[in-house]
């Protein structure tokens, strides 16, 4: 056995253990084994990313449940891989060029462009992939897919394939939402309503046969007046309703535009009138299709407006057109108000900019297996957690609308449609396409077709989205019609970790997806995680400087103390507040901190048991006979932990279980038991003793790094190797957790004879700590104890107290008559007295304690008065009254301690 290093230093141990778990094939699935499988998917980061806490706290929350798996006696796959990341990929390449060279991909071509997308993919595709290995993650990473990968891709083809030829795929000219930077349409998911202030403007608009009568209008966005086809009133509206068949007067570009009914209206919102532009309000739209109204699309796809909205507009972007709009009617006399207003915006999700309605020609699907997706989650097959998602999820599916699939991009997988060449101008304007009107002339296959010189290929790709809700199962096999081995053994899988943002995006599209390619559920269990969150609440952002990089955090602490830290503070499903301090000038985590201080204490404890022998003894059988109460007490905590574990693990408790292993270890056995048994290693000590007080810190420490693994592997593989509990070649991630209690065989009632006795002693030493304080004797030494004890096994234990207590003797004596003033203390074990001859200055100590009575007599004196104030009573809050009376109280009972503490000196 190497003995273990002064201090801990994380960056040593983790780096070489994760080299060591790869090059022994550590994390590999085995589709062969006959052990029950584990087995979960990982949420494919974006190829762009990097690591930030939430990918921490995901990822973590895998590996525990994944290590904890194998340690169950599991075959696990814990499947890696990473997502295309249509639109932010391409952005990123695009930008680049752009700064680079000056071009547009547009100047590349298609082709061109997709193999710079290709090789920026080979060159940053893997930050974040190690970034997650530097974090400790045991996946499978032979099994690393990417949502480009050819078999991956053929799984989107035949799909998509399967179906357009069930009716389910269509295309045809939709109302969607747009993104101005991207160039894209975006679904629903896609889009976060954000609040903004806005402004209200309030216009008018002139009745075409009645000059200088005019109908009040108020809008948001007046550059897109310009489209405007009709203004609708309600015509039950009794101020406008018989005005419904007349005309109004567009100020610019000048037209006569009709006033029509719709229903929809809300009389009592804003003016009752609505100015209905059919190409930009998804409302609008509706009510243009109702009416018969012509639209007109005033912008082009970048948001700039085009040559529908004059000359004067042509080219202006949209909010430098809003202001020109309202200052052109100002100057009309058409503008009678602006007031600030508070509206939610509908943002693109990925380039954060306001989205517009926008008609177009886009790809559709109707979801497929929504029946049997919802019974799963409404009939617990599925299981959410926490389990409140569930009525979010259901709520969506009860109004689930088509899914606009299709994007505008060219880095994806492309639409795997083919239209002839002499027919493709009229198919890809026709107003609708599904497999019934599509005919011979459109080709929709795996495969391009034979002749492919005569076809020309659609020019969108699916939405990545589209891609990763086949994840689960496409990642374990080919596009074969047979399952392969891996997906026998490891599918469904078992949890999913993710985040509630995209339990419409990617949740529930794959419990479709299973359903309908492969007839079951694809997972059995759904953690959704909280958002991690500062200390002060607000969400992290780059933007908002208080996202700290992991990498960093890991560099100063520890992966392993980053680990330990965030499962500590993250509630089941709740925020995380991450706090960063600020000392000189330098960040500082308190939580990592705590992390790493636990880190460090566990490495000590391990350096205190190897210091008393190099030789450790594991899994043996205890003595019963021979166990101390304090060995007996410690082993019964430990068998009770193992106990709350398993229950915290069941609930997904990860954070009680977090809280659990702490507790057991600082408070039970470093604070209590290692202080109770340092006795034992005295020179003097009986060799016996000492070797059966070695093997129940073996016991503990072995079962205990088996129970912390799964949270911190790197230093607990450390210490499994070093202290010499693991024969060379194996490794503690691969042992199991013990079937058996600690203390199996051992009378119920003895133990908790002991536990009680340990429980009185600890108490008994926790007071005479006290009675040392109250003299100003806290850290002498000299002290020593005399008890009266109130059973015969206190004898046993007087050692044990006078080291507990920080004294230097206590002896029991049945008949000991203390010297009147002898301070003391009645405890359970017995009389705890504490003779003061020699160890205090009684003149000074009386000074003291004098000075102390008069300070608490005056603020007695002080808050009676406050009391018995009437008018302080009256106006005070009642938890400010409760407060002043028990202060009150507890100045009460100090003066009389003192009281009694000067008349023992006397």
């Amino acid at each position: 056995m190497s003995g273990l290093s002064k201090g801990y230093e994380p960056s040593e141990v983790e780096e070489q253990w994760f080299q060591r778990w790869m090059a022994s094939d550590c994390f590999r699935a085995d589709e062969s084994s006959d052990r029950p499988a584990f087995s979960i998917v990982i949420p494919p980061p974006n190829v762009t990313g990097i690591l930030h806490l939430g990918h921490v706290l995901n990822n973590t929350i895998q590996d525990i449940l994944a290590r904890r798996a194998r340690m169950t006696g599991k075959e696990v796959l814990w499947l890696p891989g990473t997502d295309h990341a249509g639109i932010a990929t391409q952005s990123k390449v695009e930008q680049k060029l752009r700064k680079e060279e000056g071009k547009t991909r547009r100047d590349l071509g298609r082709d061109a462009f997709l193999e710079r997308v290709w090789e920026w993919k080979e060159q940053h595709g893997d930050i974040i992939i190690n970034q997650l290995k530097r974090l400790g993650c045991s996946c499978d990473w032979s099994r690393e897919r990417f949502t480009m990968d050819p078999d991956y891709s053929r799984w989107i083809s035949k799909i998509f394939v399967d179906l357009f030829e069930e009716g389910l795929i269509y295309r045809g000219k939709r109302m969607v939402n747009w993104c101005p930077k991207s160039l894209t349409a975006l679904s629903d998911e896609e889009v976060i309503m954000k609040p903004q202030k806005s402004k209200l403007y309030y216009m008018k608009y002139e009745l075409a046969d009645e000059p200088g009568k005019y109908l009040e209008i108020a809008t948001t966005r007046p550059e897109t007046l310009m489209g405007d086809t009709a203004v609708a009133v309600n015509p039950k509206d009794e101020r406008y309703g018989h005005l419904v068949g007349r005309k109004v007067i567009r100020p610019f570009p000048n037209a006569e535009i009709p006033i029509v009914a719709d229903e929809h209206i809300d009389p009592e919102f804003g003016t009752g009138v609505l100015k209905v532009t059919p190409a930009h309000d998804k409302a609008d739209f509706e009510i243009g299709l109702r009416n018969n109204l012509p639209i007109i699309d005033v912008f082009n796809p970048d948001g700039t407006l085009n040559e529908h909205a004059g000359e004067e507009f042509a080219g202006m972007d949209r909010f430098d057109a809003r202001k020109k709009a309202a200052a052109k009617l100002d100057e009309m006399g058409l503008l009678i108000k602006v007031e600030e207003h508070e509206n939610n915006v509908g943002f693109s999700e990925r380039a954060d900019v306001p989205v517009e309605p926008r008609i177009s020609m886009q790809w559709f699907l109707k979801y497929p297996c929504v029946e049997e997706a919802t019974d799963a989650v409404a009939s617990g097959a599925i299981q959410f957690r926490p389990e409140r998602w569930s009525k979010t999820y259901l709520h969506w599916l009860e109004n689930i609308q088509d899914w606009c699939i299709s994007r505008q991009l060219w880095w994806g997988h492309r639409i795997p449609v083919w239209y002839r060449k002499d027919q493709a101008d009229t198919l890809q304007n026709a107003e609708s396409l599904d497999a019934k009107s599509a005919g011979e002339s459109l080709y929709v296959g795996i495969e391009p077709p034979a002749d492919a010189e005569n076809w020309i290929q659609d020019g969108d790709v699916l939405d990545t989205w589209f891609s990763s809700w086949l994840w689960p199962f496409a990642t374990m096999s080919d596009s074969g019609s047979e399952p392969s081995a891996t997906e026998k053994k490891f599918y469904p899988t078992t949890d999913l970790v993710t985040a509630p943002e995209i339990i419409f995006f990617w949740v529930a599209r794959m419990i479709m997806a299973g359903y309908r390619w492969r007839g079951e559920l694809p997972f059995k269990n759904v953690f959704f995680t909280g958002i991690v969150r500062d200390g002060q609440g607000r969400k992290m952002s780059k933007s908002l400087g208080n996202s700290p990089d992991p990498l960093d955090i890991m560099a100063q602490y520890g992966a392993d103390a980053l680990r330990f830290a965030v499962m500590k503070v993250a509630p089941l499903g709740g925020d995380i507040r991450f706090v960063i301090a600020n000392e000189g000038g330098a960040e500082v985590y308190p939580q990592v901190e705590e992390g790493r201080n636990f880190a460090n204490k566990l490495w000590n404890a391990a350096r205190y048991r190897q210091m008393q022998s190099d030789t450790v003894s594991k899994d043996v059988d205890l003595p019963h006979g021979e166990l101390s109460i304090f060995a007996i007490d410690i082993l019964a905590k430990l068998d009770q932990l193992q106990v709350s574990l398993e229950a915290a693990y069941a609930a997904y408790k990860f954070n009680d279980v977090a809280q659990l292993l702490y507790e057991f270890f600082w408070s039970n056995y470093c604070d209590l038991y290692l202080e109770a048994i340092k006795n034992d290693f005295k020179a003097d000590a009986d060799p016996r003793t000492k070797e059966v007080t070695l093997q129940v810190m073996d016991t503990v420490l072995w079962r205990l790094l088996i129970f912390l693994h799964p949270y911190m592997p790197h230093i607990t593989e450390e210490l499994w190797a070093t202290l010499g509990f693991g024969a060379q070649g194996t490794f503690l991630m691969h042992e199991q957790i013990p079937a058996e209690p600690a203390l199996i065989g051992m009378d119920a009632a003895e133990i908790t004879d002991a536990q009680e006795k340990v429980v009185a002693l600890y108490e008994a030493a926790s007071r005479a700590r006290n009675l040392k304080a109250e003299y100003n004797l806290a850290a002498n030494k000299n002290v020593r104890f005399v008890i009266v004890p109130s059973a015969p096994w206190v004898s046993e234990v007087a050692g044990t107290f006078a080291l507990l207590a920080g004294a230097s003797s206590a002896t029991v004596e049945p008949d000991y008559a203390a010297p009147s003033g002898t301070p003391a203390t009645v405890t359970d074990p017995g009389v705890v007295h504490m003779p003061l001859d020699g160890l205090i200055d009684v003149e000074a100590e009386t000074k003291r304690l004098n000075k102390e009575l008069a300070k608490v007599e005056q603020e007695m004196d002080k808050t009676t008065r406050m009391l018995s104030n009437e008018k302080f009573i009256a106006n005070a809050k009642p938890e400010i009254v409760d407060e002043h009376k028990k202060r009150l109280a507890d100045f009460r009972a100090r003066k009389g301690q003192l009281a009694a503490m000067l008349e023992n000196l006397h």
